[in-house]
């Protein structure tokens, strides 16, 4: 059994006073049914490496650039996040996809990058309220998942690949609107099929799918029962300790 991985997404919120104090508090709060991470900003990195360097919890950063090095300004290169101790980093967020305009190609490519350079890109999928009410859900998630599978293949090893995916229906995020854990099962269980498919049974099962999209302590451990559903991308909820350490405990079942 795969253990959960519960992940809590700062996007551009945080302060030093306001990190330390939610770091102090759920340092210590993993508990041992599931996997932690965080993903801040990228001048929060020190601080984060400080409080979090020898725990058991993993942390990175909300995007990686897809160039190694060079005249990129504002970007930031794996090589960069890997010299403070990071092992993750989202790629393809809808928030960038939607305010940066980033293709789903550009995320593959992303995420090869993080692979080449020792980051374990969590990649972000998920379609908008059109397009769920149009019926098209299935088609927009093939559409970002299939250049991802082309582009990172090569890094398949002894039937393991290290990607790690985030399923956010965009209308759930930010919103209060969550999906119902039959609705994320769905759309989990059509992911690891299309794994399947694609790169084989036992490949599929290995690959993480986690669900994001207004998680929180209430509804966590419901999401949690569902068959493909590893785990939890946590927006608003990561900021605030007693909610966070709520969906951490919903890992215990």
């Amino acid at each position: 059994m795969k253990k959960k991985l519960v992940a809590g997404n700062w996007k551009m919120n945080g302060s030093l006073a306001s990190n330390e104090a939610l770091l102090k508090e759920v340092r210590d709060a993993l508990p041992l049914s599931c996997e932690g991470a965080v993903f801040c900003s990228a001048v929060y990195l020190p601080q984060v490496q400080g409080f979090l360097a020898g725990s058991a919890w993993s942390y990175g950063v909300q995007d990686v650039s897809c160039y190694a090095q060079g005249a990129y300004t504002g970007d930031l290169a794996v090589s960069m996040v890997r010299e403070f101790g990071a092992t993750m980093t989202l790629v393809g967020h809808s928030e960038r996809r939607t305010y940066h305009g980033e293709s789903s190609e550009l995320v593959a490519k992303k995420a090869v990058a993080a692979l080449e350079g020792g980051l374990t890109p969590v990649v972000c999928i998920g379609e908008s309220l059109h397009e769920r009410e149009q019926a098209l859900t299935f088609d927009t998630i093939a559409a970002q998942l299939d250049p991802v599978i082309e582009k990172a293949s090569p890094f398949l090893a002894n039937q393991c690949w290290p990607l790690i995916f985030a399923y956010e229906p965009v209308w759930a995020i930010g919103t209060g609107r969550t999906a119902t854990p039959e609705q994320a099962q769905e759309v989990h269980a059509f992911i690891r099929n299309r794994f399947a498919t694609c790169l084989g049974v036992a490949v599929a099962a290995g690959v993480k799918i986690l669900y994001g999209g207004s998680v929180k302590a209430e509804n966590a451990k419901a999401l949690f029962a569902q068959a493909d559903v590893d785990g939890a991308l946590v927006g608003g909820a990561a900021l605030q300790a007693k909610e966070f350490i709520g969906i951490l405990n919903a890992t215990l079942g």
